[in-house]
């Protein structure tokens, strides 16, 4: 570890997930191109099993009840998320449903993928910010990544260009593809999900309907969601 370090001072700064992630491949960068050639699909195998068995990636049935619960969420606070889905990311509950639901889907990685580039851009420290890029290429940009995102080949290849020297907004267009992604086809379809049909169908004696002005939907007694763009 000790010659590691010297070699590698970024273990210095890594959170322990992704300093794991570096201990287990830091040493192929001392191999010569042909060796990291041969072991490039051994790598990436090697980082799927660890990122699995790191609970970094989770195979969940999508008829199988996540392990958080969400009974601590009361229904005011959620029917705030439907308001839009920037205003859902403000909140942690937010955030944590809606990855629950995006696992049902099998498409957690957009969700992860996001909140790593959000992080990433927090980074002051080159050394830090240096093996933080290296990290998210391999886990969701290269091709085959274990977690890799749906983004266009332009975009990859751009990223790829910057990993030497990598920017604090290398990853903007990326991310910002997976928004929109997010944002036009999972969060519409999260509104209307069981998970968040449970949470705002909860409410006090008397209730009758919660509303609030929403360009999504509005959720009648039964909990149900309608699409009302003029509601309140």
């Amino acid at each position: 570890m000790e010659t590691l370090l010297f070699l590698f001072p970024q273990f210095n700064y890594m959170a322990p997930k992704e300093e794991a992630y570096f201990r287990m491949f830091a040493v192929e960068d001392l191999q010569s191109p042909a060796m990291k050639d041969d072991s490039n699909k051994e790598r990436k195998s090697r980082l799927s099993l660890f990122l699995t068995k790191s609970g970094s990636h989770e195979n969940v049935s999508p008829h199988k009840k996540t392990n958080t619960t969400t009974s601590n969420i009361s229904p005011e606070a959620a029917l705030q998320w439907s308001d839009s889905f920037e205003e859902l990311l403000k909140h942690t509950d937010g955030v944590e449903t809606f990855s629950q639901f995006l696992r049902t889907e099998f498409s957690e990685e957009n969700i992860e993928f996001w909140l790593a580039c959000e992080e990433y851009k927090t980074i002051d420290s080159e050394t830090k910010r240096l093996s933080k890029a290296k990290y998210i290429y391999t886990v969701y940009i290269e091709s085959e990544a274990p977690k890799e995102v749906n983004i266009d080949y332009n975009t990859k290849m751009a990223i790829q260009k910057n990993m030497e020297h990598p920017t604090r907004g290398c990853f903007d267009a990326a991310q910002m593809k997976v928004f929109s992604l997010m944002k036009k086809d999972s969060y519409p379809r999260f509104l209307h999900s069981d998970i968040y049909m449970r949470i705002t169908r909860r409410k006090g004696p008397g209730a009758t309907m919660f509303r609030r002005r929403s360009r999504s939907c509005v959720f009648n007694e039964r909990g149900e969601a309608k699409t009302e763009p003029s509601a309140w």
